[in-house]
């Protein structure tokens, strides 16, 4: 699972990295579509194998049988996907219906904080490991922790080269650590900001994918019947 998590993180982070230099070769449009053909499938991959061995390892803990753990799981899970998806605001620019342009954003989410998706992985990852509680679920959310830490740096980087000063100025106005900005007196938190349809959307997809958890069984194993997985666990037994 490290090493999968690892390859995505080179395909994922690398794309991201190489923007610059693939759009100006081929074009913002053309760059797009390559980082999606490639960032998908990985993705995908991932999370195949991960609901395939989300149970493997030791058993750290099992609290699923706690009145508790249910309601404290999606609702914690529910609130980390309204930082993980911020680029469903331009959707139309993911498969590059519309020309896909590099923003520095300083308003709604990042007023919370300047990285989102960190924030919000490591509040999925606290959720799930809370709730599957294994060894292979801890390596999980050390490599998904690790990578988002990664693009924090990688992503003030990418910005501080594009944008400079204006990008060190909301540096200065933002925080990593949610809500850090707003209680020191550095921003504002304006609700209207956050009356966005993408805010629907994004709860649609936590009731989608609500529904969706009955087939996580179904979809493991047909995972695991297909011949790549095979071919990953092979691949992983001559290395161990």
């Amino acid at each position: 699972m490290l090493i999968l998590l690892i390859v995505f993180a080179v395909l994922h982070s690398g794309g991201a990295s190489l923007r610059a230099w693939g759009a100006e070769k081929i074009g913002e449009r053309a760059w797009r579509l390559l980082f999606a053909a490639v960032s998908i499938p990985a993705a995908v991959v991932v999370i195949a194998y991960f609901l395939e061995h989300r149970y493997d390892g030791l058993r750290l803990w099992n609290l699923q049988d706690q009145p508790w753990i249910i309601p404290v799981v999606w609702g914690g899970t529910a609130i980390s996907f309204l930082f993980l998806y911020p680029a469903t605001y331009n959707l139309l620019e993911i498969p590059a219906v519309l020309k896909p342009q590099v923003r520095m954003y300083a308003t709604g989410i990042i007023r919370v904080t300047r990285h989102p998706q960190a924030v919000g992985q490591i509040l999925w990852c606290a959720t799930h490991l809370l709730w599957i509680g294994s060894s292979f679920m801890v390596v999980t959310c050390v490599g998904l922790i690790g990578h988002h830490l990664f693009a924090v740096w990688n992503g003030d980087r990418r910005l501080q080269n594009r944008f400079g000063e204006a990008f060190d100025e909301l540096k200065a106005n933002t925080s990593l650590i949610p809500f850090a900005a707003v209680l020191d007196g550095r921003q504002p938190l304006p609700w209207r900001e956050f009356l966005r349809p993408a805010q629907l959307g994004i709860a649609i997809a936590v009731g989608v994918f609500w529904w969706a958890h009955q087939w996580i069984g179904v979809a493991a194993t047909s995972f695991a019947r297909t011949g790549f997985a095979h071919w990953l666990d092979g691949a992983y037994g001559l290395m161990a």
